[in-house]
């Protein structure tokens, strides 16, 4: 599986602006700016992008590994933190609320542990390896 997303930006970083568009249209010209990364701005940022696909991946996983110890979730719910500091991405929070009916704490810890430490998200993040090709194109409109 390859999916993608395409950044494009216009102006100095302060100053400019620029939007998001995927493969599915899920982001459909999502615009992001410095105020909207450093600031209150309107928009998204990277870092909410990345708090959006740990918590749906891990919220995934564990619905998957709850499952497989034949647990039927009711509800999950996550919230995901990326957190910066001096410009370093340097932690991922993942909180979860569940309500699953006949599980014991110690079987939810378990397997909650399992997911973070099992779903995909998860695993790139502790070793991503990052590559790029670069093109210079000047014809860009």
């Amino acid at each position: 599986m390859k999916r993608y997303t395409t950044a494009v930006w216009s102006g100095t970083v302060k100053e400019g602006k620029g939007y998001l568009m995927s493969e599915s249209k899920a982001l459909n010209n999502m615009q992001y700016s410095y105020n909207s990364r450093f600031e209150n701005g309107t928009g998204s940022n990277p870092e909410e992008l990345m708090a959006a696909a740990h918590a749906g991946c891990f919220t995934m996983q564990f619905s998957a590994d709850l499952t497989k110890a034949d647990f039927i979730p009711e509800v999950l719910e996550t919230k995901c933190f990326i957190i910066m500091e001096d410009g370093i991405i340097t932690k991922s929070d993942l909180n979860v609320t569940a309500k699953i009916p006949n599980i014991s704490e110690e079987e939810f810890q378990k397997i909650a542990q399992g997911a973070k430490e099992n779903c995909p998200v998860s695993k790139a993040y502790k070793a991503l390896t990052i590559t790029l090709d670069a093109n210079l194109d000047n014809t860009i409109d």
